[in-house]
């Protein structure tokens, strides 16, 4: 059987099929991993990176060479080294601060800004501009001075977060969010029209067995996710504009279960397949390519304050593009 653990991966070549079709030993590797799905995510050029630094081992010998056949019963040892994290910068990028006191922010995020830097995306994201904004005002949070990131809003995905600026309010957040304290609501346009006025969906969420890269409703090893839709408006009978009020916070959470329930969020390059519904005429074709992005905004946040105790609750309009997309779905669907 194969192990892992946080640095080593110990795979065997079970497959005596390989004696008729050899296999390169960076393909195998790739597509012995993606069939776990209780090991990590790695992509065939990460693995072909990792043998040439001399990270995987042959029965104990050190291999570099990707195109190596692998054989019956052969051991492979892959090492996955820790990977660097990178030191933010503060750089002066406009925010749009909903509110701010000594223990946090609230920012509105604009489309097109990641979150927290990441291989690929190591400046402009919110916490580069929250550096700048804060100047000296954070705190040492786990020991750098950095704002407190205790949740996510995808790359395209607008709206409301809250951000920690001591390490009091960071614990307190983070413990809210645990609880189910803090409540979110985001504001949707989605293809198609449901059944039901309101309904909730629960559906555990895991990763996609099919596509490593994306996440999915999964039968087994999944994780709870719930979350429950409003019908705000119909547009009958391409499309409607939906209220979704997380329970829980799984990544992609809102985006999989639209999916889920067959109707994708509009405009979303992961889960909407990228087509258009029948009965949307071009200039609304136009417009969603133009867009850019999933119709998706965060538009009502809700928690307790760390120091007052106090129930705080924001709310932030819909965006240009998604009010105009609105606009044209009431009068142009042919």
């Amino acid at each position: 059987m194969d192990t892992i653990n946080s640095e080593k991966l110990e795979l065997i070549v079970e497959e005596d099929l390989l004696k008729i079709t050899p296999t390169r030993l960076d393909r195998w590797l790739a597509k012995k991993i993606d069939s776990n799905d209780e090991l990590p995510a790695l992509s065939r050029t990460r693995l072909k990176q990792l043998i040439l630094n001399g990270y995987v081992m042959q029965n104990g010998q050190t291999i570099r060479d990707p195109s190596a056949i692998v054989k019956h019963l052969q051991k492979y040892s892959v090492v996955i080294p820790e990977a660097a994290q990178p030191t933010p910068i503060p750089e002066d990028i406009d925010l749009t601060v909903i509110h701010e006191d000594d223990s946090l922010l609230v920012i509105d995020k604009p489309a097109n800004m990641v979150v927290h830097p990441a291989p690929g995306a190591l400046t402009g994201t919110l916490v580069n501009a929250l550096l700048a904004h804060c100047g000296n005002s954070l705190s040492g949070i786990g020991g750098v001075k950095r704002p407190g990131i205790v949740h996510r809003l995808d790359k395209d995905t607008t709206g409301l977060i809250v951000v920690a600026k001591t390490d009091e309010a960071h614990q307190s957040l983070v413990h809210q969010f645990a609880s189910r304290v803090i409540r979110r609501t985001y504001t949707a346009l989605i293809w198609g029209s449901p059944a039901k006025h309101v309904f909730q969906v629960d559906a555990p969420i895991g990763r996609s067995r099919k596509n490593r890269k994306k996440m999915a409703v999964v039968n087994n090893g999944g994780k709870t996710a719930i979350t429950n839709f409003e019908v705000l408006e119909r547009f009958r009978p391409a499309a409607t504009l939906v209220n979704c009020r997380l329970e829980t916070g799984r990544t992609h959470q809102i985006r999989v279960h639209a999916c889920h329930i067959g109707s994708p969020i509009i405009g979303d390059p992961v889960y909407g397949s990228g087509k258009m519904r029948e009965g949307v005429n071009n200039e609304l074709k136009t417009n969603i390519k133009l867009m850019g992005r999933q119709a998706l905004h965060a538009g009502k946040l809700s928690f307790k304050h760390p120091k007052t105790k106090e129930v705080c609750c924001f709310t932030s309009q819909l965006p240009d593009d998604m009010r105009s997309l609105t606009e044209l779905l009431k009068t142009n669907l042919i």
